[in-house]
């Protein structure tokens, strides 16, 4: 989806239409959650906070999330994709994997499939959807970011090796800032420069990942679209206004964010182990500290009591306390469909 909060909120109220619009936070501890594209033409982006994007755009106007809507439109979206097959990997809200090798409505096409998509995606939703095309998830995504916003762009097995050769490092997906300043300082800064070394040179620089960037240097990437791919965590966290210093302060302070977590946790039917506090510190340094029990998490009070004791060693902090974030992981690997037959067959 094409700048998918923003546009949201643009398609919403008509007064928003054609401005620099920010979802997010406009305090001093504000994040940007997403940039409409008219503010990203003065260099806002998702993940600025909000004073830097104040003074990079003074025109922008900031817009609070509503997640609830955002899920809603996402699932209208999901439905049009599952008419067309039944292999979707989520990555987000607003971007999917789709595997349309077997498709459920045959159009002739990968291609065909994509502008039907978009199309249906338009009429209905009243947003735009850019989409890529290719023969593997890597060169799919890369064409999916290439001619955004509302196009489409296709990459055949001719062009894909050429395709890569030619893209900066630093936009290769799973290639962050630290990734690409390494790559960088090796002289890697295309596609083509990483094709010229060899897979043990990758590895040994970079592990594991290193096999990987071997092979996407050759636009090779032999993953699955995975559909319901399981979750690994769930989490929530808040930015204070002001820093923490107190421990009387935290518990209020960590009431949204633990009813937010809990209402995600059950409404997704999970069965978690461990949780896991992030505090950040005033200068951004942050530490995680995670308890893990025997037994399933099974309320609220054993989320806020575990979450608590794990932060208490920590109060009264050398520094102010920018950030508090609770995560809950370990999930059972039983599904929800398991679990509700397990009841059933127990009823029975």
């Amino acid at each position: 989806m094409d700048a998918f909060y923003a546009s949201v909120e643009q398609r919403d109220d008509p007064a928003l239409r054609g401005l620099p619009v920010a979802v997010g936070g406009a305090g001093a501890r504000g994040v940007v959650a997403a940039a409409s594209y008219e503010a990203r033409k003065f260099g806002v982006h998702s993940a600025m906070s909000s004073v830097t994007a104040r003074r990079k755009c003074p025109e922008l106007v900031f817009v609070t999330p509503r997640f609830d809507v955002y899920r809603a439109v996402s699932q209208q979206i999901r439905a049009i994709f599952a008419r067309y097959t039944s292999l979707i990997q989520p990555l987000s809200l607003d971007e999917a994997y789709l595997d349309v090798t077997v498709p459920l409505l045959d159009r002739g096409s990968a291609t065909a499939i994509a502008e039907e998509i978009r199309a249906a995606i338009r009429r209905e939703t009243g947003l735009t959807a850019s989409a890529g095309v290719s023969y593997n998830k890597f060169l799919a995504k890369l064409a999916s970011d290439h001619r955004k916003p509302d196009w489409f762009f296709l990459i055949t097995p001719s062009m894909g090796p050429d395709f890569v050769a030619k893209l900066p490092v630093a936009k290769f997906h799973g290639v962050g800032p630290v990734t690409a300043a390494k790559l960088n300082s090796l002289g890697v800064y295309t596609g083509l420069d990483l094709r010229k070394h060899t897979l043990a040179f990758l590895t040994a620089q970079f592990g594991k990942a290193g096999d990987y960037f071997y092979h996407l240097a050759r636009a090779e990437d032999d993953r699955p679209v995975v559909a319901d791919h399981p979750r690994k965590s769930l989490g929530a966290e808040t930015t204070f206004a002001r820093d923490l210093f107190a421990w009387e302060e935290v518990a209020p302070a960590l009431e949204l964010v633990f009813s937010k977590l809990w209402a995600a946790y059950r409404r997704h039917g999970l069965t978690a182990r461990t949780v896991t506090v992030k505090i950040k510190y005033a200068n951004f340094q942050q530490i995680t500290r995670c308890r893990s029990c025997a037994k399933a998490i099974a309320s609220r009070a054993m989320v806020e009591q575990l979450s608590l004791d794990l932060l208490q060693p920590h109060f009264p902090p050398l520094r102010g306390v920018r950030l508090l974030g609770v995560t809950l992981s370990n999930f059972d690997v039983t599904t929800v469909a398991e679990r509700r037959q397990a009841v059933f067959d127990l009823a029975s």
